[in-house]
């Protein structure tokens, strides 16, 4: 299973960590992923949704 939204796949990001003298080593940031049982369909499922996609109402929690 992969680490994306399933609303807008959002996945990890990957950059460099540069220390103050400038020594550089591979970094990767991951969404904030939230368990979810949303409305998809007309039946509740599980989600795996990023905040922002919460936050924004992209999706109909389940009860």
């Amino acid at each position: 299973m992969s680490f994306k939204c399933d609303v807008c796949g959002k996945g990890k990001a990957t950059g460099m960590q540069v220390s103050h003298s400038h020594i550089r080593t591979k970094k990767t940031w991951s969404p904030n992923l939230q368990p979810v049982r949303a409305i998809v369909n007309g039946t509740p499922k599980k989600l795996r949704v990023c905040t922002r996609c919460l936050r924004s109402g992209k999706i109909q929690r389940a009860i």
